[in-house]
């Protein structure tokens, strides 16, 4: 997933502006046909190819220039059939997937079996370097194109098999029966042969197969997209298109929004939700979303990975007060969190509240006590590194500042450590340079509870930035991705997510609920279970 670390560079590559006609691919042309709408945004870590963007900011282009297998309902979350005819199986390991015909590239090219399979290839080929290549994981034949040491010894997953143009089976190392569910992620897209053939060029001007082309994109200043009049799917855009503006902060977004120099503002800063009903009224959208908010460690330091210091991380969970900060900074925005998944879950799905327990409550005098028998705050001091640019962190991260203080008699125990822009805290983290917890929050790629725990706690996952490690945990995420009883298969991820908390492998702060607000020019604006806007949903005017 994406982390909103997500956890979570660009379509191109250098700083230039692309023409509308250049960059999307020919087809019909831009779609310049009706009104286009502004929104905020910040730039993506990395290019946008598919399997190669786990973050929110890149997340949110290729939901709008990709289609996949299945696409998640806008309000529901459910993963329901998007390209795919049917995906069937007998056993949970042996997969059918038949695509439908009549789809293609914005380019003209026809989406078909091998469009699946090349792209997956790639994505999964040690060599591509791509950040979801673990997502392939459980294709058979990944060891051989993905190694854990050493050179990849073949180009492609032999568990992948092009049957015909609109058919190819897929199997899997073990059985998973949820494997359906998450092909709806923006990693299982499809790739057009350009991709392949010209690679440089397909960064500089992208051919995907959704509601929208990217027409331009000027890194650190905006990214255009317009609709393409060709799209075949049923959620055509029924706008001209998107603006997204970068935005190094919130507060500047949210005042442009107010003047009318922008349409739509995707994430209001803590510093205007006192205020913002009354600004926007029904304009203003505060709904549950499957987003928690965590601070993740360094277990490459091993400052914080010694015997002991499961207690100091554990000790600074229950030094913070979430209650507190989260009603007074987030007025209704944010919940306390009792576990490490989300709400949007329902029981059914996994969520448990109160599965954390005492770890996750308000007790400084034990929280003080655990730090110093484990041995203390390794350096005498948690500096917890979080982006400046976007989010409003500095207000949380300096109140969670202030309750590890209070609760440990220190006003230096905690300070925040703000990094410019995500871009660049998202390559610190990338490049194991955290000496301290640093902000970890989590925007789900698929409604499913094991999209909050593996990508996140399995031994080297995709999106397990502090490189935490656990066997009982990776055997217990094994076990129940092998269940094809879903009851058995969320009673066996809650048990691995029992051993994230004995360890404290991350602090989990608070849900997140999506929140957005939107000039009068716009209407049917509604914010989806991942906290993304239904952009092409949109009416402007």
């Amino acid at each position: 997933m994406r982390g909103v670390t997500r956890a979570r560079g660009a379509v191109c590559a250098v700083a230039l502006a692309l023409t509308a006609t250049g960059c999307g691919g020919g087809g019909s042309g831009g779609g310049t046909a009706g009104a286009v709408l502004s929104s905020s945004w910040g730039d993506p870590q990395n290019p946008l190819e598919p399997a190669n963007t786990n973050e929110v900011q890149g997340g949110k282009v290729l939901d709008m220039i990709f289609r996949g297998l299945k696409k998640y309902d806008p309000r529901t979350g459910k993963a329901t059939d998007m390209l795919a005819r049917s995906i069937d199986t007998d056993d949970s390991r042996n997969f059918t997937i038949r695509v439908k015909p009549g789809w293609t590239f914005s380019n003209g090219e026809k989406v078909t079996a091998r469009s699946f399979v090349d792209a997956w290839n790639y994505g999964a080929g040690l060599r591509n370097n791509q950040k979801n290549a673990l997502f392939f994981g459980y294709i058979d034949g990944y060891d051989k194109v993905h190694p854990g040491t050493g050179r990849q010894t073949a180009d492609t997953l032999s568990g992948l098999k092009v049957v015909d143009d609109h058919t190819f089976t897929v199997r899997l190392n073990q059985k998973f029966s949820s494997f359906p569910d998450t092909l709806g992620y923006a990693a299982f897209a499809p790739l057009p042969r350009a991709f392949f053939t010209d690679h440089a060029a397909w960064l500089r001007k992208p051919v995907g197969n959704g509601p929208y082309m990217v027409a331009s994109y000027m890194k650190g200043a905006q990214m255009s997209l317009r609709k393409w009049d060709g799209y075949p799917g049923p959620d055509k855009a029924r706008n001209g298109g998107v603006d997204l503006k970068v935005y190094t902060d919130g507060n500047t977004a949210y005042t442009d929004l107010m003047s009318g120099n922008l349409d739509l503002v995707d994430d209001v800063p803590a510093a205007q939700l006192k205020n913002v009903r009354t600004d926007l009224g029904d304009r203003y959208i505060n709904t549950p979303a499957g987003i928690l908010q965590t601070f993740a460690f360094p277990y490459y330091d091993k400052a914080w990975d010694k015997p002991g210091t499961e207690k100091v991380r554990t000790g600074l969970s229950m030094a913070i007060n979430r209650k507190q900060i989260t009603e007074t900074i987030f007025h209704g925005t944010r919940t306390p969190a009792t576990d490490w998944t989300s709400p949007v879950l329902g029981v059914a799905g996994g969520f448990k509240e109160g599965l954390c327990g005492k770890p996750c409550e308000y007790h400084p005098d034990e929280a003080k006590k655990l730090i110093k028998e484990g041995g203390g705050i390794p350096g005498g001091q948690v500096r917890i590194t979080y982006n400046a640019d976007t989010g409003s962190h500095k207000e949380w991260v300096d109140a969670v500042c202030n309750s590890i203080n209070n609760a440990l008699g220190d006003d230096k125990a905690c300070v925040g450590n703000p990094v410019g822009t995500f871009a660049d805290f998202r390559n610190r983290i990338g490049q194991h340079k955290m000496t301290g917890p640093f902000r970890a929050g989590w925007q789900m790629d698929y409604p499913l509870i094991q999209n909050f725990l593996q990508p996140l706690y399995y031994t080297n996952a995709s999106s397990n930035d502090g490189k935490w490690s656990d066997k009982e945990f990776d055997e217990l995420v094994d076990r129940a991705n092998a269940e094809s009883d879903q009851t058995k298969a969320v009673r066996l991820f809650q048990q691995a997510e029992g051993v994230v908390r004995d360890h404290m492998a991350a602090i989990p702060l608070w849900y997140q609920n999506g929140s957005a607000g939107y000039s009068e020019r716009l209407s049917d604006v509604a914010l989806n279970p991942f906290s993304v806007p239904v952009y092409n949903e949109i009416k402007v005017g």
